[in-house]
């Protein structure tokens, strides 16, 4: 992760606000799971992408928590936060894979504080007929990669790529989706071909991502609002470990997650009481669905074939 997060005062953020006063900002609000993020952006290209990946919030809602894009050369890349009024000054972002996660983790850290039973995880949530399934990985370890691929397993439906929300409690945990469309790649139609026309119908930026409708090659019900998390599956690439794959006990897989920074680089408020929330929620998520790891150091193809055995 290279850009730093700050929290400030009040004080700090209204003199921040007064010197944005000048900028001329268009703005959009989203609606992540009932919580109303306002995006504030000189950037049209910036606001449309969050249009196309958030659903809309209704313009008579008043704002529970607001993001805002400011351009600094004399700065580097990084956030203000302060925390009673939910409030974010981006500093330098021209990605919007960070701004979007950003929105994301605003919620949270409301939804974490509001509700005591509801948490949020930085993972993909795949609906198939072995019932809910759930990838949880560190960047660069194949979590986007293999959340597709189970969506070629025939009656799979997408509920999220990257970000959903967790309600435990009462049986299996419910897992929500965050997101209207995903932010792909451009390489996952060279690694899943059925996904290539989605590739060539969308327009990238120049991190080589774009938002995109899975419906559109997928069908309208390929895409769905929730599922129930039967099968947790953490991931690892690790050329030094033989083992492909391993079963694990939650408390194995709460130390994993926690080595790993719950798999999470976006968590804004870091503090005792913070991380304490977030410990519990997944003891408690690890306690009610099957645990396992695997090992993604092989080709695609193979990989898939492990984490759909591991499902059946």
């Amino acid at each position: 992760m290279t850009y730093s997060v700050t929290l400030i005062n009040q004080e700090h953020m209204e003199e921040l606000q007064e010197n944005l006063k000048s900028q001329k900002f268009i703005t959009a609000k989203a609606d992540i799971h009932g919580v109303c993020v306002k995006l504030y952006s000189a950037d049209r290209t910036m606001v449309d992408m969050w249009e196309r990946n958030f659903h809309s919030m209704s313009d008579s809602v008043r704002p529970h928590a607001s993001i805002i894009l400011c351009n600094d050369s004399s700065c580097e890349t990084k956030i203000l936060y302060e925390v009673a009024s939910h409030t974010a000054f981006l500093f330098n972002f021209d990605y919007y894979g960070w701004v979007k996660s950003i929105g994301l983790a605003v919620a949270s850290d409301i939804l974490e504080d509001t509700y005591g039973r509801l948490s949020h995880i930085h993972g993909a949530a795949i609906d198939t007929p072995f019932g809910g399934v759930t990838l949880i990985a560190p960047s660069k370890t194949g979590k986007t990669t293999h959340s597709w691929g189970l969506l070629r397993l025939n009656g799979s439906r997408l509920v999220t790529d990257d970000w959903y929300f967790v309600k435990t409690g009462g049986g299996y945990p419910i897992a929500y989706g965050s997101e209207k469309n995903c932010y792909i790649d451009a390489d996952i139609g060279k690694v899943w071909s059925e996904f290539q026309p989605l590739v060539d119908s969308s327009t990238f930026d120049s991190r080589g991502r774009a938002i995109a409708d899975i419906r559109w090659v997928a069908g309208d019900e390929s895409v769905i609002p929730m599922t129930t998390i039967k099968h947790i599956i953490l991931l690892k690439r690790d050329f030094d470990d033989k083992n492909i794959l391993i079963e694990m006990t939650p408390e194995d897989a709460l130390n994993y997650l926690k080595l790993n920074n719950l798999c999470n680089p976006h968590q804004l408020v870091c503090n005792e009481r913070k991380l304490r929330l977030r410990y519990d929620f997944f003891n408690e998520y690890l306690k009610s669905a099957k645990i396992s790891m695997v090992n993604t150091v092989g080709d695609p193809e193979k990989t898939q074939k492990i984490i759909r055995e591991v499902i059946q």
